[in-house]
């Protein structure tokens, strides 16, 4: 008896996969929810509701004037602490060994690389993140000047940039280009627009010092 040509097993073609794969994932998506308008919310609910780490400890950081009473695990270094747990993805993972910069923030109004510290080492102390320095609609002068300047360009290392620009304001730091270079010699960035981000620098601190 031949075979009845409705009844054949179809072949699937790598088009017809990615679209069903596509129109599948998107109507799970919508129907349980996972299009969040706000991703940041949804993550930081996410961690609050993770289970209990083993050997956990409390820590209270203070970050951007807001108290942050959490449990870690005491190897957790403050950028982890800041990325992962309080979900501040601002401040950037670069190298992870102090070497670019990248994951710089203020520490009692001192530049650190958070990602050689441990969280533990700054219970109770005033942490500042680049989302505490300033907003889309009321940037910090520094931000204001890496806009004007064009200091930047894929943007990785800005955050980073920035935060070490505003610490230098208040820094021992010669007038000249030069001394400016020096102390941002720890700020790596990879698409060389290191001349635009000194510009931005002098700008602000001849505003300052104006």
């Amino acid at each position: 008896m031949p075979d009845d040509p409705d009844k054949r097993p179809r072949k699937l073609t790598r088009r017809a996969f990615i679209s069903t794969a596509g129109a599948s994932a998107a109507a799970a998506s919508i129907a349980g929810g996972t299009l969040s308008p706000n991703p940041t919310a949804g993550a930081a609910a996410a961690a609050a509701e993770a289970p209990g780490i083993e050997g956990a400890v409390p820590v209270t950081l203070r970050i951007n004037g807001k108290v942050q009473q959490l449990r870690i695990d005491p190897r957790t270094t403050l950028l982890d602490c800041i990325r992962e747990t309080v979900v501040l993805t601002g401040t950037k993972k670069g190298c992870d060994h102090g070497q670019c910069g990248a994951c710089t923030v203020h520490v009692n109004g001192r530049r650190v690389n958070s990602c050689l510290s441990l969280a533990l080492m700054h219970d109770g102390e005033e942490i500042t993140t680049i989302e505490g320095l300033g907003t889309p609609d009321a940037m910090h002068p520094m931000q204001a000047a890496f806009v004007a300047h064009d200091g930047y360009q894929c943007g990785y290392c800005t955050s980073g940039q920035i935060m070490s620009a505003v610490a230098l304001l208040k820094e021992p730091c010669g007038p000249e280009d030069a001394a400016v270079k020096e102390l941002m010699s720890g700020n790596i960035c990879r698409c060389g627009a290191y001349p635009n981000i000194v510009a931005a620098i002098q700008q602000v601190r001849g505003n300052v010092n104006g």
